[in-house]
């Protein structure tokens, strides 16, 4: 697909002044430990962008646990780098493939036409024994990123609200967690135990194994009991998780998706929302 650009072709591009690549990897046990990992090594050339710091907002009443960033912020970390729309933009994680994925997200959200996820992450590249920097790389000439927003990827909380409230068909809505949250028998995290009424669960590590998205023909037998001609709403618990599943939606041929970035986080924030549960929890 795409958004995919495997660890081969990625060694080959290394040093090209038109590439740039981002270490997203990130704990959600330990916030420190991600930026800890890339000190100790990292691709080269890698910039870090942490989950909390460049790649979400302030937490506050509403909004979910990872709230999107004020995109003015992320422009100008973006262009702090050297990212405009001409760069081609790779981005990893450890290879779970969730934090880089938040960071196709925003960049791809913000208008930029090539960003690529690294399959298999950076465990895949060292395990390839390919080379490995503990350098910062040098930031060099400022760039100017121009925002264009795709509103088609973003599903605010009115809108799921609304859709809740009028109890619309038409709109397909995908809960990503574990089956054990959705269903309402464990919630490590958020306020209350549920998912939101309404919701399917799609758990959104089944569309990948061993870092790697699994392919079409697969997605397309995860979804098959969905209409591709409706639209797609995708949330997880802090729409981080959600957004793999989104990427694996386009490729079973899905082409109406989009996130509700604040998630179950933001949804059961507001203590008058309902919330189901499996009957037999």
């Amino acid at each position: 697909m795409g958004f995919l650009i495997k660890k081969e072709e990625v060694k080959k591009l290394l040093n090209q002044t038109n590439v740039k690549i981002i270490d997203c990897r990130f704990s959600l046990q330990n916030s420190s430990e991600g930026r800890n990992l890339y000190e100790k090594g990292h691709i080269p050339g890698a910039f870090y962008f942490d989950l909390e710091k460049q790649l979400s907002g302030p937490v506050s009443e509403h909004g979910g646990r990872h709230p999107l960033p004020d995109l003015k912020k992320l422009q100008k970390e973006v262009e702090k780098i050297g990212i405009d729309r001409d760069q081609k933009v790779i981005v990893y994680d450890d290879g779970e493939m969730a934090f880089a994925s938040r960071a196709w997200w925003l960049l791809t959200y913000m208008g930029h036409e090539q960003v690529y996820l690294l399959e298999q992450g950076f465990q895949g590249w060292e395990k390839a024994g390919y080379p490995l920097s503990t350098e910062s790389p040098q930031v060099g000439k400022q760039t100017h990123f121009e925002v264009t927003i795709k509103e088609e990827m973003l599903t605010s909380y009115k809108e799921i609200k609304q859709m809740i409230s009028e109890k619309n068909e038409a709109i397909t809505l995908v809960d990503s967690r574990a089956k054990e949250r959705y269903l309402g028998g464990f919630e490590p995290m958020d306020r209350i135990s549920g998912h939101i009424p309404g919701a399917i669960n799609k758990v959104w590590t089944d569309g990948l194994e061993d870092g790697v998205f699994k392919g079409e023909r697969e997605q397309k037998k995860r979804f098959s009991e969905l209409d591709a001609e409706k639209p797609v709403i995708v949330y997880c618990g802090s729409g981080v998780t959600a957004v793999p599943n989104i990427l694996a939606l386009k490729m079973a041929g899905f082409q109406n998706v989009s996130l509700y970035a604040g998630s179950y986080s933001d949804w059961v924030s507001y203590h008058e929302n309902p919330v189901e549960k499996d009957s037999e929890v």
